[in-house]
């Protein structure tokens, strides 16, 4: 039979604000991975751990964990403390709070057992979601230590200089029975439909392709129109087509970006004679991106052909979509319904997040709360402070279910 889990909200709200103050910069914060503020609330957070009777827990990867004192196998629930160089003060951080604030209602109330994780660099300093790529097992030890962030520091010289990593031992996911991430939307649905809580059904896959167009240099006085191999008009009319063709065959989760752009030599009176672009797309369904890449591929070859230049494509990314567990989905979707009735739906993530990493060793899910305005990685991002709270309590309801169905209530 399913406890009832009543969370504290003023309590949660105030550690919420006091993580914010940890690399706190006007409305956002600035937190990035091994920075002094990320090891200060790193270290703050174990004290909140140690006074809820949660033991602290740190691994190679200085993914930081809270252990409960309730027998069982727990649900593992959380997300990162660290932003992007400029980041908004909920991204990561909600779903790091929202679940101290779960396993301490737990702890209080008898169970069911409830563990609490910080993943360490979620956001890229190093590479994508690193902490959980590690505690996946998708990383060695060894590859991890050896990855450096934009200055040049080695991930194991940071986390050795740690005294809580003297002799750290990696955790397996399998000591956990399930896997439970809150987050901020990040975008607008939630938002703009007026709902509380998103019941994430996929995180959406990505492809991504460097792309280099080469023409030739010229004078660009005396070099007739007719004559140019120009980089820049061959990118105008490879990214018209892209879009158009894009278009014909979009979803309505369907994305893609042209997001960095270098022409060379990038001089007023020369032409420009090559030209480097990122070409990004996303969606959750794996063939949709493989007529996205096919698409891509097809256009390049189209308009090298038309405007004498070579195109060249190059993948850098591919992460297939994952899709959560169902039992999890259900759980998180009845308690949708019974804390904000007609205000909730099932939708994906169109961001990446560390539940991707999880979802192929135990069963694992995520739920949203919106995001004003759609706004995230910026110092303007916020979320009502009541939608904070219902996401807290819908979060508490879903472990008690979910605990019921896995047989473990402490």
């Amino acid at each position: 039979m399913s406890q009832n889990l009543t969370t504290n909200s003023d309590r949660f709200l105030a550690d919420l604000d006091a993580l914010r103050e940890f690399g706190k910069q006007g409305s956002g914060v600035v937190r990035p991975a091994f920075s002094p503020p990320d090891i200060d609330s790193r270290r703050w957070l174990t004290g909140k751990f140690e006074a809820c009777g949660l033991r602290p827990r740190w691994d190679p990867a200085a993914n930081l964990f809270g252990m409960p004192s309730q027998p069982g196998k727990p649900i593992l629930i959380g997300s990162h403390s660290d932003t992007q160089p400029e980041g908004g003060w909920l991204d990561g951080a909600y779903g790091v709070i929202l679940a101290l604030e779960v396993a301490r209602t737990c702890q209080e109330a008898g169970g069911p057992p409830v563990a609490v994780v910080s993943f360490q660099d979620e956001e890229s300093a190093f590479m994508p979601m690193t902490g959980s790529c590690f505690f996946s097992g998708k990383l060695s030890r060894d590859t991890l230590y050896d990855l450096s962030n934009a200055a040049g520091q080695r991930y194991g010289d940071l986390a050795s200089a740690l005294p809580e990593l003297e002799e750290p031992e990696s955790l397996d996911p399998g000591l956990f029975s399930a896997f439970l991430e809150a987050h901020i939307e990040q975008g607008p649905v939630l938002d703009q439909a007026g709902e509380i809580i998103g019941v994430v059904e996929t995180i959406v896959g990505s492809r991504q392709f460097e792309v280099t167009i080469t023409g030739q240099q010229n004078h660009a006085g005396t070099t007739p129109m007719a004559l140019r191999q120009d980089a820049v008009t061959g990118f105008a009319a490879f990214i018209t087509k892209l879009e158009e063709q894009f278009t014909e065959i979009a979803t309505p989760r369907s994305v893609w970006t042209i997001g960095r752009v270098d022409v060379r030599p990038n001089a007023p009176s020369i032409v420009p004679g090559a030209l480097n672009c990122s070409v990004q797309m996303r969606d959750g369904s794996l063939s949709q991106l493989d007529a996205m890449c096919e698409i891509t591929q097809k256009v390049a070859a189209q308009t090298a052909a038309e405007r004498n230049l070579n195109i060249s494509l190059l993948e850098t990314k591919a992460v297939d979509p994952v899709d959560m567990d169902d039992q999890v989905i259900e759980a998180f979707c009845d308690a949708a319904g019974s804390n904000a009735p007609g205000a909730w739906r099932r939708m994906p993530s169109g961001a990446l997040h560390d539940a991707m990493n999880l979802a192929p060793r135990i069963p694992t899910g995520m739920m949203f709360v919106p995001s004003i305005g759609g706004v995230s990685h910026a110092f303007e991002e916020d979320t009502e402070r009541e939608h904070l709270a219902a996401g807290v309590q819908v979060m508490a309801d879903a472990v008690t279910r979910l605990a019921d169905q896995l047989g473990n209530t402490g």
